[in-house]
């Protein structure tokens, strides 16, 4: 059975939290990486082919699902400090368009919403390529990144360190490795 080819993608495509990674660092006290995720999350991509533009993708993310395998830490980024998970339990980005890059490299232009506040971003995508599973499904797989200041939604917390710099730095990089599982056509009649 050959591969999917990219006329294949059209479509509707669910990302399959199993095998998708939602992730983030960022700079702690001015000379280490700190990486997480967030756990649980959905998604849906429309593909269009023949017009990239009209693409898109949602994706709404349980705020209070971060991990950064630290309970402390993750009950801080959980609080009021940071996402404040009580007041504003989902992260949601929304895509407004699609521009085509090359034919594996893609930006999706769009707004994500943290703490109830939606500003721009651009994600930088990147094509994996797509095959049928074991189980009769058509996967493919994207990498996305960009980099944010988190202080744009709101997380200003912070605290000065002994020397000089502070706690936590404000660019946070966002990783996606994301495989989505195209939705079946609809059978017409």
């Amino acid at each position: 059975m050959s591969a999917p080819t990219t006329v294949d993608l059209t479509g509707t495509w669910d990302l399959d939290p199993a095998h998708t990674r939602l992730g983030f660092a960022a700079r702690h006290a001015m000379v280490a990486t700190v990486r997480g995720g967030f756990q649980v999350f959905s998604g849906v991509i429309q593909i269009d082919h023949a017009d990239p533009a009209k693409s898109s993708a949602e994706v709404e993310i349980d705020a209070a699902s971060i991990s950064t395998g630290n309970d402390q830490r993750d009950g801080h980024l959980r609080s009021p400090d940071f996402l404040d998970v009580e007041n504003h339990p989902k992260i949601i980005f929304r895509s407004h368009r699609a521009e085509v890059v090359s034919d594996e490299e893609y930006k999706l232009h769009g707004e994500l919403e943290i703490r109830g506040q939606a500003r721009p971003v651009v994600l930088d995508l990147e094509f994996q390529g797509s095959s049928p599973d074991p189980f009769g499904n058509t996967r493919a797989g994207f990498e996305g990144r960009t980099t944010i200041n988190r202080k744009d939604w709101g997380l200003t917390w912070n605290v000065a360190i002994e020397g000089g710099g502070i706690l936590v730095g404000d660019k946070v990089k966002l990783e996606l490795d994301v495989s989505a599982i195209k939705r079946p056509e609809p059978a017409t009649a």
